[in-house]
């Protein structure tokens, strides 16, 4: 950090805090300083090593265990196909990763030898050939090679003690890398080199910051060959390099792709699944677990604001969407609405009667949102402070000391959420949300982020951690850190309120972190660029697993022009979570803000997500069951498209719309991609015949939308009730759609229903649902779309 970096961060502190809030931060990064100088171990001489060639092989359950001179390699092969090998005796647990236990190993799959000395594990779907010195090749069950790891290397300190490492893997000169989490610059990642150590940047970012809030060492790989997503679970922080291949390079030889991954610790242990990205997704949910289902209303529209200040002002801004015959679904409340930022406390001056707040909006199909911070302010006589420390719930210090940052209370505190016994705690105080009214949460603040004047702005990495009874430090627990605390939260509520699925979405998180809930954008910067940045963060983190984000509509910082902000709110209304938000020191967010064009237009655009609302219920459940994605880029069918692998600027809405939106000034007629198929305009009927590209007009009212051709989808009626949207299939074929009906919030699994629909007789179309006797009328009513053009 240079003079200016520092001068900046002390004002910020200044800013939201005064003066004191200054001066505590330039303490906390002091005793950072000195937490990590007496607390972390000093690496000293390191002595490199690498696997050495092979000398046995034992066969085992799916796979087995090949012996090097100098390291031991064990691989496994599951019943769904996922490829599992670690170094060194790491085996798939423990691992935050993984939900339950790690699936069972496929008895058909048999470790045989394999040419020059190698090994080979061979399964139905994929073999894996192990060379003499320790390179691991992955390939189809053609033969056909997906990615060759080549032997890893490690370094040791001699006096003893973890090992960092690096692995090398080559992939096909056509490949494109794509995932690592949350990244702006993407959704496919370009040469360059990405960090992996959850982070908050501190102020509002765009396309070319990183790391932010998510990262994962999770890979997803596309390729002419296939696609295939690689794993490494380790939760230390590391680095993983990309490098695109060339076809034709130099004399007209092939350069593969490359990825380097270093890691300053942990085990050197890798999952690898292949085949459909469609394939890929569910698999590896199937691994991490399924994402979780989101209520109704949570698919909804969301109003948020940092500075609401009062029940007055939340009133004024419900009566406004209600006067203008705009939709809600959730108001969210930012720290503002605590007592001093406390966490779990109100401000009784400003919000006298929240519960009674909550009941008014309820009652017009509004709920309410709660911010939770982790840290605790450090202060004897706050319950919260009080409670962790009788059930000795803080994070401490190598010397045993509790470790204190600053945070907007102040100086603060922070549970160890990889402790069961303190998830446990902070799950049962969320008692106190729902007694204020709160339906749903949002967690900020927990990458977890200690204010400081210099350095980096979380916990010394000499911070003791539980890590669930193992033991370790902050340079293992960090990522996980949000996480755990969704957990906790998870798990807590489902105690508290059983009937009832949770809701709530985490600023960081990790791998799995589906499991509980899903995920925004952070401080997204005001700007065209912070506008691309978003649906980045939203395709990348899909092929990551976690399916429910969006961004803050408008940017968090700034003041929009009304032309950024429609289009921003535009591409949010077909996005999974729908939310605008800012500051406390940017403009409003509110549609009439901006003038009666913009909010006619933002009319139009919330009208429609209520009309597809039973659509994003059908996705929702999909992504439960399926890990699919609701937002998948335009490859996702047909990932050997070379065109569609390279679009990032429009997107697949499931597998029945394709949206255009507009993320540049003064667009008003815009080329989109088409994957293979017929597609119809939404707006005008006109049908367009893919693969290629057209321009379609993208008027300020409106961005392209387009329907595939044979798709059904659930909509909302006139009456309010669910009703299909026939898109007409290409004469002679046939179409087909799934629908999930609403069955309230709990924890019941409606069953799907399938839909056909065929020309009959040449004139019109038919559609028909898949009964248990054979097909049947559909039951519901049918608006069939697109006949002009077929």
């Amino acid at each position: 950090m240079d003079g200016r970096d520092l001068v900046r961060s002390v004002k910020t502190a200044v800013g939201f805090g005064g003066a004191a809030q200054g001066v505590r931060t330039v303490r906390a990064a002091w005793r950072r300083g000195r937490s990590d100088a007496a607390g972390l171990p000093r690496r000293g001489a390191e002595r490199a090593r690498v696997p050495g060639s092979v000398l046995e092989a034992e066969p085992g359950p799916g796979g087995g265990v090949v012996r090097f001179a100098r390291a031991e390699l064990r691989i496994t092969v599951t019943v769904d196909g996922a490829v599992f090998w670690g170094w060194d005796g790491a085996g798939p647990e423990p691992s935050y990763a993984l939900a339950g236990h790690a699936p069972e190993p496929d008895p058909r799959a048999v470790l045989e030898p394999d040419k020059d000395g190698g090994w080979r594990v061979v399964a139905q779907r994929v073999t894996v050939a192990v060379s003499q010195h320790g390179a691991i090749e992955v390939r189809t069950p053609g033969g056909v090679p997906l990615r060759r790891d080549l032997p890893p290397r490690w370094w040791e300190p001699v006096s003893g003690g973890g090992a960092r490492w690096m692995q090398r893997s080559e992939v096909a000169p056509d490949a494109r890398f794509f995932g690592l989490g949350g990244r702006a610059a993407g959704p496919r990642l370009r040469g360059g080199t990405y960090r992996l150590w959850n982070t908050d940047p501190g102020r509002a970012f765009g396309p070319g910051d990183g790391p932010l809030y998510i990262t994962m060492p999770v890979q997803l790989v596309v390729a002419d060959a296939g696609t295939h997503l690689v794993f490494h679970d380790t939760s230390w922080d590391g680095t993983v390099t990309v490098r695109e291949g060339e076809e034709g390079a130099g004399s007209g030889h092939d350069r593969p792709g490359a990825c380097e991954v270093r890691m300053d610790g942990g085990p050197l242990r890798c999952w690898v699944v292949v085949g459909a990205p469609a394939r890929v997704l569910r698999v590896w949910t199937s691994l991490t677990g399924a994402p979780a289902l989101p209520p109704a209303w949570a698919l909804g529209h969301h109003h948020a604001r940092w500075g609401f200040g009062s029940e007055q002002e939340v009133r004024r801004i419900v009566a406004g969407y209600q006067e203008r015959d705009l939709p809600l679904d959730a108001v969210h409340l930012d720290i503002d609405h605590y007592d001093g930022h406390r966490v779990f406390t109100v401000d009784r001056d400003r919000f006298p009667k929240l519960p009674v707040l909550a009941d008014e909006l309820r009652r017009d199909g509004i709920r309410l949102v709660s911010i939770v911070d982790p840290a605790v302010k450090a202060e004897p006589g706050n319950p919260v402070h009080d409670g962790g420390s009788a059930v000795d719930a803080f994070v401490r210090d190598a010397s045993g000391r509790v470790v204190e940052g600053v945070v907007w209370p102040g100086e603060a505190v922070y549970p160890d959420f990889t402790q069961p016994g303190v998830r446990a705690w902070w799950g049962g105080l969320y008692r106190e949300r729902l007694e204020q009214g709160f339906a749903g949460f949002w967690h900020d603040m927990n990458e977890p982020v200690s204010f400081t004047a210099f350095g980096e702005k979380t916990l010394p990495r000499s911070s003791r951690h539980a890590l669930e009874g193992r033991g370790g430090d902050h340079r293992e627990a960090h990522n996980v850190y949000a996480l755990c605390m969704a957990r906790a939260a998870y798990e807590g509520l489902c105690d508290l309120v059983p009937e009832q699925r949770p809701f709530l979405f985490s600023r960081s998180g990790w791998a799995g972190m589906q499991r509980y809930g899903g995920t925004w954008s952070g401080d997204v910067a005001t700007g065209w660029p912070g506008l691309r940045a978003s649906l980045s963060l939203v395709l990348g983190l899909g092929l990551c697993g976690v399916p429910y984000s969006g961004p803050d509509v408008g940017g968090f910082d700034g003041s929009p022009s009304p032309e950024l902000y429609l289009r921003w709110f535009q591409l949010a209304s077909y996005l999974p979570l729908f939310r605008t938000h800012s500051s406390v020191r940017a403009g409003r967010r509110e549609p009439w803000e901006f003038g009666a064009e913009v909010l006619g237009h933002a009319r139009t655009a919330l009208a429609e997500r209520r009309r597809l609302l039973p659509y994003f219920i059908t996705l929702a459940h999909l992504a439960h069951r399926t890990g699919a994605p609701y937002v998948r880029p335009l490859w996702w069918g047909d990932p050997g498209d070379r065109a569609l692998r390279d679009c990032e600027d429009a997107f697949l809405l499931g597998d029945g719309l394709l949206v255009a939106p507009v993320l540049e000034p003064g667009v008003r007629r815009r080329s989109v991609p088409l994957p293979r198929g017929r597609w119809y305009d939404t707006a005008t009927g006109e049908a367009y015949q893919g693969p290629g590209s057209v321009v379609i007009d993208a008027p300020l009212g409106r961005i392209p939308v387009l329907a595939r051709a044979g798709a059904i989808l659930p909509v909302r009626g006139a009456d309010g009730g669910l009703s299909l949207e026939a898109w007409a299939p290409v004469r002679g074929r046939t179409g087909s759609g799934l629908v999930v009906p609403h069955a309230g919030d709990g924890w019941e699994e409606p069953e799907i229903e399938r839909y056909g629909s065929r020309w009959k007789s040449g004139r019109r179309v038919v559609v028909r649902r898949d009964g248990k006797d054979g097909r049947s009328e559909p039951g519901r009513p049918v608006l069939v779309r697109g006949l002009d053009g077929g």
